[in-house]
C-alpha cells in the first residue's frame, strides 16, 4: 500500500482512500464491460421506411466497433414481429408504437428508444376526385394488417369523422401491404389503404408516379397524417413506429446510445442519398426496388425523436387507442420507464 502514497499519510486516511478507489473501480467495471465489442448484434424491421437506416447502418459499417457481426432480420407481418420480440431474438427492432406499448404492458423486457416514422399512410385510388375518408363511403377498400397499423389509424380517423368503419365501408382485409398493392395493380380493387413503400411500389409498377405520366392509373388520395391533423386539431403527424431495445440491450445505456446515434446519422444520410440507400435495401429485401424505396423516403415523414421527447404525442395517440380498444396497448398507458432516452437506462 505504501507504493500508492509517495508521501506520509495517516493509516486511517490510506485505508479510506483504498476502499474508495475499490468502490469506484467496481462502479466503473459494468460500464467497461458493456463497452466491449459484442460477438453479434441483431437488428430487425419490416419492409418499410423505418428499416432503411438499420440496413444502411450495417452496410456502411457504422456498428463495426460495436459488434463483430451485425445482422438484419426482416419481419413481414405482425405475427413474425411478435415472435421475434417475445423470444428476444433481436437486440433492436423497428415496430409500431402501439405494439411496443402492448408488449411492454404484458411484461416483455423492452424500451422504446425513439419515434422515427411520423407519416407513411395513404389512401391509394383510381379515382382522383376522392379527397377525404368520407368520400370513400360505400366503397371497397383493401386494408392490410387487421387490428394493427394501418387499420388502427383508419378506424380512429373514420370514427372521428363520424363514420362507422364496419358499416360505411366495405373493408377487404389482406395479410400485408404488398397483398393490397397486388390487388390494386391487377385491378381487383380500386382503392387501398397502404403504407410506404408499398404506395411508391404500386405507383411505380403502374407507371403512375408523376414524372412522365399524363393520366396515371393510380393516385395518392387521402394523406392520413393530414386527416389526423385536421380531425384532431393537431400537427399533421402520427407517432407510428420507432426502434425498441430488447433483452440485454434494454438495460444497456451505452449500447443504446451507440446504436441510436448510428441510426440518426444513417437516417440523415439516406434522406440526402435516397437512391443509394434504396439500392442497399433492395439487395436485402427482394419485395422492393431501389427507385420505390427512394420515392418512399421522400414521401414519408421521417425524423428521429427520442421516445422521452415524443412522450406527449405518444400518450395522446395511446389515449385514442385506449378509448377505442384498450387491448391495442395492453390495457393501459405505459409508465415512464417505457419512454427511453438512449444512453439513460
Amino acid at each position: 500500500m505504501s507504493q500508492l502514497f509517495p508521501f506520509p499519510l495517516p493509516r486511517q486516511t490510506r485505508v479510506w482512500f483504498v476502499a474508495a478507489l475499490a468502490a469506484l473501480l467496481m462502479a466503473v467495471a459494468p460500464s467497461t464491460l458493456r463497452a466491449e465489442r459484442l460477438a453479434k448484434l441483431v437488428l430487425a424491421g419490416p419492409p418499410a421506411a423505418v428499416s432503411v437506416p438499420l440496413i444502411h447502418m450495417i452496410d456502411s459499417g457504422a456498428l463495426n466497433d460495436v459488434a463483430a457481426q451485425v445482422e438484419f432480420v426482416l419481419w413481414k407481418d405482425p405475427d413474425q414481429m411478435r415472435v421475434l420480440a417475445l423470444g428476444a431474438k433481436a437486440d433492436f427492432m423497428a415496430m409500431p408504437s402501439n405494439v411496443a406499448a402492448n408488449l411492454y404492458n404484458r411484461g416483455v423486457g423492452l424500451r422504446l428508444l425513439d419515434i422515427s416514422t411520423w407519416g407513411a399512410l395513404w389512401m391509394l385510388s383510381r379515382d382522383p376526385t376522392l379527397k377525404t375518408l368520407a368520400d370513400f363511403r360505400g366503397k371497397e377498400i383493401a386494408v392490410p394488417f387487421r387490428a394493427d397499423m394501418p387499420d388502427i389509424v383508419f378506424g380512429l380517423l373514420a370514427e372521428k369523422a363520424g363514420l362507422d368503419p364496419k358499416k360505411d365501408f366495405r373493408i377487404r382485409y389482406v395479410a400485408t401491404p404488398f397483398d393490397a398493392m397486388q390487388l390494386l395493380i391487377t385491378r381487383r380493387v380500386d382503392h387501398a389503404l397502404l403504407a410506404e413503400p408499398a404506395v411508391s411500389m404500386a405507383l411505380r409498377k403502374t407507371k403512375s408516379f408523376p414524372i412522365s405520366v399524363i393520366a396515371p392509373d393510380l393516385y395518392r388520395s387521402v394523406d392520413l397524417q393530414k386527416e389526423w391533423g385536421r380531425l384532431f386539431q393537431r400537427a399533421p403527424s402520427i407517432p407510428q413506429a420507432g426502434i425498441v431495445a430488447l433483452g440485454h440491450a434494454a438495460s444497456d445505456g451505452a449500447l443504446q446510445a451507440k446504436v441510436m446515434a448510428a441510426y440518426a446519422h444513417s437516417l440523415g444520410y439516406c434522406q440526402k442519398n435516397a437512391l443509394t440507400c434504396g439500392q442497399m435495401v433492395a439487395k436485402r429485401i427482394d419485395l422492393l426496388t431501389p427507385e420505390a424505396v427512394a420515392d418512399s423516403i421522400a414521401a414519408s415523414q421521417m425524423r428521429d425523436v427520442a421516445a422521452s421527447a415524443a412522450r406527449g404525442e405518444l400518450e395522446f395517440f395511446f389515449q385514442q387507442l385506449q378509448g377505442r380498444a384498450p387491448a391495442l396497448i395492453g390495457g393501459k398507458l405505459p409508465d415512464a420507464a417505457f419512454f427511453g432516452t438512449p444512453g439513460k437506462p
